[in-house]
């Protein structure tokens, strides 16, 4: 648990250190303890950091998850991920993208993606956006068993952006992922909502959805994750 703690401070001098430097972002925070027949504790952090340009847009993420259960930790998993996109027009971009996770509950303990490709936004207005990504990359997975090495496969990676004001003071997004190769395809949907409470506070509730669909037995394809979160916007 101090691992956790100590990651979820570094995440907010990081949000600090951006703020300083003309980036915006959120980061967010949601903790559950109890105590008592059970002693159970959850954390999880994210920061999420974007600079724009004229002609560059600079992406990146954190986020850390920890979930301890009378003394055993049931779940713990750190990712990275950063993106730089190069404009075409006001509506169409180039970008690279890099995303790498460790995870030691899930079909593969650790997964690096790097990839190109071309991504368009679809609708780009005061209420509603919608933007798509997709192209080529590489992959390569540690898999959980000890007695299968890591393993490397050409993938095609897409993403789906789209985010909406249902008013003043409440939103909806849904954020979906796929890294799709011969060997396995890794889907991501992350969905939910958010509802500002003041300048730059808000509540945002959400459920993750993660799906791979070739892994060792009795390990599921599908883990959920909901949430729900204090989220501070700089």
């Amino acid at each position: 648990m101090t691992r956790t703690l100590i990651a979820a401070a570094l995440l907010s001098a990081l949000a600090t250190t951006a703020q300083a430097k003309d980036w915006s972002g959120a980061g967010e925070l949601g903790l559950v303890i109890s105590s008592g027949n059970s002693d159970t504790s959850t954390i999880n952090a994210k920061l999420g950091l974007k600079h724009e340009g004229q002609d560059w847009v600079h992406e990146g993420n954190i986020l850390a998850l920890r979930a301890e259960g009378d003394d055993q930790v049931t779940a713990e998993r750190w990712e990275v991920a950063a993106k730089s996109s190069h404009k075409i027009n006001d509506m169409s971009y180039l970008y690279g993208s890099y995303r790498h996770e460790d995870d030691n509950f899930a079909p593969f303990e650790r997964q690096t993606t790097v990839a190109i490709g071309y991504g368009r936004e679809l609708i780009k207005n005061d209420v509603s956006q919608l933007k798509f990504e997709a192209g080529p990359g590489y992959k390569w997975v540690d898999p959980v068993s000890t007695e299968v090495s890591s393993q490397g496969e050409l993938v095609l990676r897409g993403n789906v952006d789209y985010k909406r004001k249902l008013n003043e003071n409440v939103s909806f997004y849904n954020l979906f992922l796929v890294e799709s190769g011969q060997d396995n395809t890794f889907a991501q949907n992350d969905i939910g909502m958010q509802l500002k409470m003041f300048e730059r506070y808000a509540l945002k509730v959400g459920l993750l959805a993660r799906h791979n669909t070739d892994v060792a037995a009795p390990i599921k394809k599908t883990d959920t994750l909901t949430t729900v979160n204090l989220v501070y916007s700089f």
